[in-house]
């Protein structure tokens, strides 16, 4: 069974990630998160993880700061904040990776190794 890998092909973190995967011979599937951005259920099942809606956005992309986000998303619902992570994939921290016992936003690599023993 292979881990599926929400990235972005211009995101040198993206790129980390993957290397360390290929590292340590685990398979995955690339799944470009532009195009098909997580579902709403996983954005929800990432969030049980994350335990806040905030860490699930890319506060450092340009979308989010063209959308105003960092003042907006504080008066956004949680169900108002997963549809516009489900529809713009650009807003979501990436890489983004469900697993069965976690989830993994961004490449962190303590937390990367701990996830893949």
């Amino acid at each position: 069974m292979s881990v599926k890998v929400y990235e972005y092909e211009g995101c040198s973190t993206c790129r980390k990630a993957l290397k360390f995967l290929d590292a340590r011979g685990v398979a995955y599937e690339r799944v470009p998160i532009v195009a098909r951005p997580p579902t709403k259920a996983e954005l929800k099942a990432m969030l049980h993880f994350a335990r806040d809606l905030k860490r699930l956005f890319n506060a450092s992309g340009l979308l989010y700061r063209e959308m105003g986000l960092g003042a907006k998303l504080k008066s956004l619902s949680e169900d108002q904040a997963l549809d516009l992570l489900a529809k713009h994939g650009k807003l979501v921290k990436r890489p983004f990776v469900l697993l069965k016992d976690r989830g993994l936003l961004g490449y962190e690599e303590d937390e990367w190794k701990a996830a893949f023993r």
